[in-house]
C-alpha cells in the first residue's frame, strides 16, 4: 500500500476524533462550561500528549532539551503559534454567537483551511511557481479548492436549515446575530486557528532530533504536540481562569453540590443540586483524550504525505467537517428539515470526501515520481554484508574487461533497453480528478 493511502486514512481518523470529541461533554451534568472545558483540557493539552510521547518516542526530555538548546527561535515560535491557536479556538464560540453555527463554520473553517494550507508558501513567495512547475502541487491546490467548495455547500445547507426553523427556535439559536461583528470575529478565529499548522511546522527540528534519537518515523511528530499544545493550554487556562473568577464557579471542581443553572432562584436564593463528581470528571477526561487524538493521528498522517506535508491541513479540516456533519445527522440535529436541505448537506459531505481523494492523488503522483527516480538498489547475496557488496562492485568496476566482453556487449546491444516507466502527462493531473467528480 502506498504511504499516502495510510496518510489519508490517518487524517480521516483524526477528523473522526475531532468531530466526535464534544459528544462526551454532553454527559457532563450541571458544570459550567469553563469547569468542564478546563478539566478536559488538562487531558487534551497536558496529560495525554506527554504520556503518549513518553511511551512511543525515544528520549523525549533529552530531545526537547536539545531542541531548545540548538533551535530556541523555532521552538519559541512553536509555543507562540500554539498560544495564538488557542485564541482562535476561543473566538470560535463568539463566531457561533454572532453568525450562527452554519455560516460561522463556513467562514471560520474556510479561512482556517486556506490559510493553514498555503500561507507558508505564499509568505515564502513560491506559491505560484510551485503550481506552474510541480503538477502534484497543483493537484493538491485543486483539492484545496474542492474542499472549499464543500465548506461553502455545508454553510449553504446550514443556512437553509436555519431558515426552516420556527422563529422562536431560530431566535433561541442565534440570539445575538450581528453580521459585521460575526465576520470580524470569524476572520480572527479562522486566521488564529490556522496557527496550529504553523506551530507544528515550526517545531519540525524537534521531530528531526527525536528521529535521530531512535524514534520511529510514525511517531516523530508526537514531541511537537507537547510544545504546541502547551501554548494552547496557556491561552485557554488564562481565559477559563478569568471565567471561573467572574462567574464564581471554581468551587465546582471540588464540591458535590452546585448551583443548578436550569432552575430559577427561589426567594433570591439559587437552587443547588448534587452532581456525580466521578461521572463528570470521567466524561471530561474522555472528551479531552478524544480531542487529543485528532492531532495524534494528524502527526501520523503527516509523516506519510511525503514532500507535500502541508496538504495534511486540508485533509484534516475536510475530515473534521465530514464527521461533525455525520454526528449532527446521527444526533437528530437535521430532523424536520426539507429534502432539499438534506440533499445539499449530502452533496457537501460527498464533495469534502472527494477533496481528500484529490489531495491524496496529488501526493501519490509525487511519491510515484520520487520512486521512479530512485536508482535500483544493489542486490546483496545472503550472508554478504553491505560493505562486502560495495567492495565487490568497486572491484568489478576496476577489473579489466574479459576477452569475451565485446561479444557480451554486442549481445547487450541486441537486447532492446527496457523503456522507462511513462510518466502521466501533466494535464491528466487535472483531467482525472475532475472527470471522476463529475461522473460521481
Amino acid at each position: 500500500m502506498p504511504p499516502v493511502f495510510l496518510g489519508v486514512i490517518f487524517h480521516w481518523l483524526g477528523g473522526l476524533a475531532s468531530g466526535s470529541f464534544y459528544v462526551p461533554y454532553k454527559a457532563v451534568r450541571k458544570w459550567a462550561w469553563e469547569v468542564y472545558w478546563l478539566a478536559g483540557g488538562f487531558f487534551s493539552w497536558i496529560i495525554v500528549p506527554w504520556v503518549m510521547a513518553s511511551i512511543l518516542t525515544k528520549g523525549l526530555i533529552p530531545s526537547i532539551s536539545e531542541a531548545f538548546a540548538t533551535n530556541p527561535t523555532a521552538m519559541g515560535y512553536a509555543y507562540l503559534f500554539g498560544c495564538l491557536w488557542g485564541i482562535g479556538g476561543l473566538t470560535f464560540g463568539l463566531t457561533m454567537r454572532y453568525l450562527g453555527m452554519s455560516l460561522g463554520m463556513a467562514v471560520a473553517l474556510g479561512l482556517c483551511t486556506v490559510i493553514g494550507t498555503v500561507m507558508e508558501d505564499v509568505y515564502k513567495g513560491n506559491f505560484i511557481n510551485n503550481i506552474i512547475d510541480q503538477p502534484p502541487y497543483a493537484v493538491i491546490i485543486l483539492g484545496l479548492g474542492v474542499c472549499l467548495l464543500g465548506v461553502v455547500l455545508a454553510g449553504v445547507a446550514g443556512m437553509s436549515k436555519e431558515r426552516e426553523m420556527p422563529d422562536e427556535v431560530k431566535k433561541e439559536t442565534i440570539k445575538e446575530f450581528n453580521f459585521t461583528k460575526g465576520v470580524v470575529v470569524a476572520t480572527i478565529s479562522g486566521v488564529f486557528s490556522a496557527c496550529m499548522a504553523f506551530g507544528l511546522s515550526a517545531a519540525q527540528p524537534l521531530a528531526d532530533i527525536s528521529a535521530a534519537n531512535g524514534t520511529g518515523s510514525l511517531w516523530v511528530g508526537l514531541p511537537k504536540l507537547c510544545i504546541v499544545l502547551l501554548g494552547g493550554f496557556t491561552t485557554n487556562f488564562i481565559w477559563c481562569s478569568y471565567l471561573l473568577w467572574k462567574n464564581k464557579t471554581a468551587y465546582q471542581f471540588t464540591n458535590k453540590e452546585v448551583v443548578d443553572p436550569d432552575v430559577p432562584a427561589v426567594d433570591g436564593k439559587p437552587v443547588k443540586v448534587k452532581v456525580n463528581m466521578a461521572w463528570n470528571y470521567f466524561f471530561s477526561a474522555l472528551a479531552g483524550t478524544t480531542w487529543y487524538f485528532q492531532f495524534f493521528f494528524y502527526t501520523m498522517g503527516e509523516t506519510r504525505m511525503g514532500e507535500y506535508q502541508f496538504s495534511s491541513w486540508t485533509l484534516h479540516m475536510a475530515s473534521i467537517i465530514i464527521f461533525s456533519s455525520c454526528w449532527g445527522l446521527a444526533l437528530g440535529e437535521w430532523r424536520g428539515t426539507s429534502k432539499f436541505t438534506k440533499f445539499i448537506l449530502g452533496v457537501a459531505i460527498f464533495t469534502l470526501l472527494y477533496s481528500t481523494i484529490v489531495v491524496g492523488y496529488g501526493n501519490l503522483m509525487d511519491q510515484r515520481t520520487a520512486a521512479a527516480a530512485e536508482p535500483a538498489a544493489a542486490v546483496v547475496v545472503e550472508g554478504e554484508t553491505t560493505a562486502d557488496a560495495d567492495a565487490a562492485a568497486e572491484g568489478a568496476e576496476q577489473a579489466p574487461p574479459a576477452a569475451d566482453a565485446p561479444a557480451a556487449e554486442g549481445a547487450e546491444q541486441e537486447q532492446p533497453a527496457a523503456a522507462p516507466a511513462a510518466e502521466a502527462p501533466a494535464d491528466s493531473a487535472f483531467v482525472a480528478p475532475g472527470c471522476a467528480y463529475v461522473c460521481a
